[in-house]
């Protein structure tokens, strides 16, 4: 224990002989601290500023060269809009070969003499129908023949109104054109109920020899017609089933016991659903514009020939003083001789400012196609269908009860029939008086099972919709249960009362579209893919027509009657939104779809531009296109030769575009943050053609100028009915 005290106090004396820190060491410490902490901030303080140096000065460099460039484009930009206007005249010519092709097939209509009138004047198409009016006693087979004529007169009058540009389209054409379409219509359905009345008055010497009922089926290629007629009226048959199809009604008990007869008019147009109007304001726009176009042209022989008097006297003065001895004669050979080329002037001056003229209008049209509605239509009834918003797919299923007309009666080797004044009468169900029955259940709701139009594609369950002729509106009220099977391609639903009714489907569920891409497949022939949620459509353009080389269900190639057909721009347009692929959007589609909104006149010269450089160069989508603002577009550009093979990874230059100025971007799609930055060693252009210039070769922009006007036209107006920028 002694041991262990004595090693503890040695311990603590070698521990107390350790230096203790004094004031003063402490204080210098914290002084040499200080002044370390002064330094490492002095150092980093003049890193800074240094740093801040370099930035600055690169940031002038970078500015300085910004405004080298951009005082390089303003030169510059003046000669590159007039290259790019002699490039653009393919618009105008354009409308002028169209322009000349409907007076063309006007005349070709006229020396034909086949007996069909012209839609287009009014004498014609009034006579013709004044005619067909004044026919009696057709048959449904007639009349369904007849129809094919009608059904196309009705198209033409329709492509009119849709293909002629506004400012070559009067409102009292329109009046007229959308008058002789109703007349057409009305009288086709006229004739349709004439020609069952015919046939029902014969239903007794119809009826199947099983059932004692008439049922017949007639199939067209435009309207398919099912008709039953209740001559048994027994009150078990209640169950009705056309042959070999799977169409068919439920009935109640009392219809079951009642002289009537089912129709079923399977239109596969709609002629029920209202006209779209004419754009009003547009309308007024390009009546300014119409009226700018005649002052300016009529103006030209005026200016023209006073130019042609002051030379033709200064000519006259030269000649005088050069052959002051010469004869008279000789004189006025020479004076002659002189006006000739002279007078070829005017006639080119006037045709080129009436291109010129043609350009300014073309381009004022296209822009005008891109106008955004402000606001949605008002509707004033509840479950009214909104048509801004949804689309009639399918046609239209005529459903009607008739009262069973009086039968004809064999009497002698004749057969009579009387003949009802009134004609065919529809059966009221349920009656607006049911004093007589007992139960409120008595007329319950008819189950109606429908097929569906083979050519139309549906990506989501159809919805039903009723017409109501009072409102002339369709409704959804008044239906229920409904019940879709797509394999087989039948909807089944309960209707409270018998009316037409179509099938709808949201007019934008392909829109935003997902990805597109536009590229060169031949000489004045490309492919543009557009590619959203539910399909992929691939549409080629050659010259002056559009055709639908394929198209891609939940990504499973599907078969299409379009397929392979070769239609103009606006046949194509309607032949597809007709199918149920819509990728058309309207001046109201952005209020029902989320876009990616972009100036107008951006969209149009960019599209435009777009379309003169297809035939060498390969667009695409980026997505940084919704990074930038409504006044710029971005997308994905690059050289595409025809001897060129595909690449697994091609190499895409980045654009941007203001509709002014064109400039390649530094960063690329696989970019994490968004930039404006100019790509290095590249420039400010004021066109897409000059942009692209600087990286193409020289046989890329050598195709650009070989495509014919009607194909970069066709091309540019898929562009602008798509809206690609703004919708994708």
């Amino acid at each position: 224990m002694l041991i262990t005290f004595l090693k503890v106090v040695t311990f603590i004396k070698s521990g107390s002989k350790k230096k203790k820190i004094t004031k003063a060491d402490r204080l210098k410490q914290i002084q040499e601290e200080e002044e370390k902490r002064q330094k490492e901030e002095e150092e980093a303080r003049v890193k800074y500023e240094k740093e801040e140096m370099e930035r600055l000065e690169m940031q002038r460099i970078e500015n300085e060269k910004l405004q080298k460039l951009e005082a390089k484009d303003l030169e510059r930009r003046n000669e590159e809009l007039e290259e790019l206007y002699l490039l653009e005249a393919c618009f105008p010519e354009a409308e002028k070969l169209k322009r000349d092709n409907r007076f063309l097939s006007q005349w070709k209509h006229y020396i034909q003499c086949d007996g069909s009138p012209d839609p287009s004047i009014a004498q014609e198409i009034n006579t013709f129908i004044t005619l067909w009016k004044e026919e009696t006693n057709e048959t449904l087979e007639e009349v369904i023949e007849k129809s094919k004529l009608v059904l196309n007169l009705i198209e033409k009058l329709k492509l009119i109104l849709l293909e002629t540009p506004p400012y070559d389209l009067q409102g009292k054409n329109i009046i007229q054109y959308q008058g002789s379409i109703l007349e057409l219509q009305e009288l086709l359905h006229l004739k349709f109920n004439r020609a069952t009345e015919i046939l029902l008055r014969q239903a007794s010497t119809l009826a199947d020899l099983d059932s004692g009922n008439m049922e017949k089926v007639i199939r067209d290629e435009s309207v398919t017609l099912y008709i039953w007629a209740n001559l048994k009226k027994n009150p078990r048959h209640r169950s009705i089933r056309f042959s070999e199809t799977q169409t068919g009604f439920e009935i109640p008990r009392i219809l079951a016991t009642s002289d009537i007869a089912l129709r079923l008019l399977h239109t596969h147009y709609d002629h029920v659903t209202p006209l779209s109007p004419v754009l009003t304001p547009s309308q007024e726009n390009i009546s300014i514009i119409t009226d700018f176009v005649k002052e300016e042209v009529k103006s030209v022989p005026t200016a023209v020939s006073k130019d042609l008097q002051e030379e033709k006297k200064q000519q006259e003065n030269e000649s005088n003083s050069v052959h002051e001895e010469e004869t008279k004669a000789e004189g006025q050979g020479d004076v002659e001789e002189q006006m000739c080329p002279v007078q070829e002037e005017p006639e080119t001056t006037k045709y080129e400012m009436e291109m010129k003229l043609i350009s300014e209008t073309v381009l004022a049209a296209q822009e005008l196609l891109l106008e955004n509605a402000c606001e949605k239509p008002n509707f004033f009834e509840e479950n009214e269908v909104d048509l801004c918003q949804f689309t009639t797919l399918g046609g239209v299923y005529h459903l009607d009860i008739l009262e069973l007309p009086p039968q004809c009666k064999p009497m002698k080797g004749w057969m009579i029939v009387e003949i009802l004044k009134e004609g065919l009468q529809k059966y009221t169900y349920p009656p607006e008086t049911a004093e007589d029955l007992e139960a409120e259940n008595a007329f319950p709701p008819i189950e109606v099972t429908l097929e569906v139009h083979e050519n139309v594609i549906f990506f989501e369950n159809p919805m039903v919709a009723r017409w109501d002729a009072e409102g002339k509106h369709w409704k959804t009220d008044g239906i229920s249960n409904v019940s879709y099977k797509p394999e087989e391609r039948l909807i089944t639903f309960n209707l409270e009362t018998f009316c037409p009714v179509t099938l709808i489907q949201d007019a934008h569920i392909n829109m935003p579209y997902q990805s597109w891409e536009l590229r060169p497949l031949d000489v004045n022939k490309v492919l543009l893919t557009v590619t959203t949620v539910f399909t992929e459509l691939q549409i080629q353009i050659k010259e002056n027509l559009c055709m639908l080389a394929s198209i891609k269900v939940n990504n499973k190639n599907h078969s299409t009657i379009l397929e392979e057909k070769w239609m103009t721009p606006v046949s194509f347009i309607i032949a597809l939104k007709k199918a149920g692929l819509n990728i058309f959007p309207t001046g109201h589609s952005h209020l029902y779809v989320v876009i990616n909104y972009k100036h107008p006149l951006v969209e149009v010269k960019a599209y435009r531009q777009m379309a003169l450089l297809s035939s060498a160069f390969a667009f695409c989508w980026s997505k940084w296109n919704t990074a930038c603002d409504s006044k710029k577009a971005i997308f994905q550009v690059r050289e595409h030769l025809l001897k060129e093979e595909p690449t697994q990874n091609p190499n895409w230059t980045l654009l941007m575009f203001s509709g002014d100025r064109a400039q390649s971007l530094k960063i690329n799609e696989s970019s994490d943050a968004f930039s404006e930055v100019l790509k290095e060693e590249t420039e400010f252009h004021s066109t897409l053609y000059h942009m692209v210039k600087d990286f193409a070769s020289q046989e890329a922009m050598r195709a650009v100028r070989r495509p014919s006007c009607q194909f970069v036209d066709s091309v540019c107006h898929m562009l602008l009915s798509t809206r690609l920028l703004s919708f994708s």
